[in-house]
């Protein structure tokens, strides 16, 4: 039973096999994390930043791009290969309250970088606590003022 479950263990993470959107496996790798912007990490090594594309609906945040592979790669057989190449398409579900129209995205050493500010209408604020007595106050002052 145990060679069965360290089976399954190897074959779940192989790099191949994808367990859908946010799946393990699924490429490129992603952290997603909440600070005073909800933050997305994808690695893409290798890459140019010009083919990388970046967009948003929704709740949903969707990056792609095409790796192209290495020149030397065609000139013999592969003893190993882990590097993935040609086109990718990865969607993420964000949470909600984030403000998607206002996102920024940079890439720099092979790790894309998406900001995504909260929505205004989430972000706490401040509400001014009057008090009755001196509203009345300043009513009357502002009626006798006339």
């Amino acid at each position: 039973m145990l060679a069965l479950q360290q089976e399954l263990d190897r074959f779940l993470r192989n790099p191949s096999f994808n367990l859908g959107v946010s799946g393990q496996g699924s490429y490129p790798p992603v952290n997603i994390f909440d600070d005073k912007d909800g933050v997305v990490i994808a690695e893409l090594a290798g890459m140019d930043a010009g083919s990388i594309k970046v967009s948003g609906q929704g709740t949903t945040l969707t990056f792609s791009g095409s790796r192209i592979p290495d020149e030397g790669a065609n000139s013999g057989a592969y003893h190993r290969r882990e590097r993935r190449f040609g086109e990718f398409s990865r969607s993420i579900q964000l949470g909600q309250g984030l403000d998607l129209s206002k996102a920024e995205a940079r890439y720099e050493a092979g790790i894309l970088t998406v900001r995504v500010p909260k929505a205004e209408e989430t972000k706490p604020r401040q509400i001014a606590v009057c008090r009755l007595l001196e509203e009345k106050l300043n009513e009357r002052k502002e009626v006798t003022k006339r």
